[in-house]
């Protein structure tokens, strides 16, 4: 019953209309680095088939020739660049300079970066805050990003929210997300599709990427 309240409050209100796609899009891949992939570290949990779904967008925005960014997450030493962030979650200093040789910042081999492809270095949760990666859509002409990465409810939703902030229509491929627990997964990917983004199939995003 929760639910369906929820759904028709939804519903009154307007939520959950879909957004123009433009004619340039770019995919963010956001955190897909080994402190969030890999289980060993504090942070991390298997995100294996967002993973793998994600490596197929991938393909296709390479074959296309599309602009393609990741973001990490590195701290100086101290991790005193973190700010209140690192208060509140003190499992960020896996991300400081030096700790476990710096693994836990490197983009997970299975989505390895080409030379070309950049890295953004962030600090706090979204992709844009603080970094260049506007600047360095708006050089490429993109109207459209699409939202890749970890955690669906953290850097996913604030990175997508600051991408509608920035003038970007937003595409959230939901097979391409993941996060730690499934509940926060799913609450979040409903409140982005409500209000900040299109939150659609990988197919439906292959099936627009084959007509740009």
């Amino acid at each position: 019953m929760a639910e369906e309240e929820t759904t028709r409050v939804y519903e009154r209100a307007g939520f959950g209309k879909r957004t123009d796609w433009g004619k340039h899009p770019a995919l963010l891949i956001v955190d897909f680095c080994y402190g969030m992939t890999d289980p060993a570290s504090p942070l991390g949990s298997d995100m294996s088939v967002a993973i793998e779904a994600t490596g197929q967008l991938l393909s296709v925005m390479r074959q296309k020739n599309l602009p393609i960014a990741y973001t990490t997450v590195k701290y100086t030493r101290g991790a005193r660049d973190g700010g209140a962030f690192v208060r509140k979650i003190p499992a960020l200093k896996v991300f400081e300079e030096g700790v476990e040789g710096g693994r836990w910042s490197e983009i997970d081999a299975r989505l390895a970066p080409l030379p070309t492809e950049p890295i953004v270095i962030k600090r706090f949760a979204s992709a844009f805050f603080g970094t260049n990666l506007a600047s360095l859509y708006t050089f490429s002409g993109v109207d459209t990003v699409i939202v890749t990465g970890s955690t669906t409810s953290g850097c996913v939703r604030a990175s997508a929210l600051d991408a509608l902030q920035n003038g970007f229509s937003v595409i959230v491929p939901r097979e391409c997300v993941a996060d730690r627990a499934q509940t926060p997964h799913e609450t979040n990917l409903f409140d982005l599709n409500a209000k900040y983004a299109d939150v659609v199939s990988l197919n439906e995003v292959l099936g627009y990427l084959e007509m740009v």
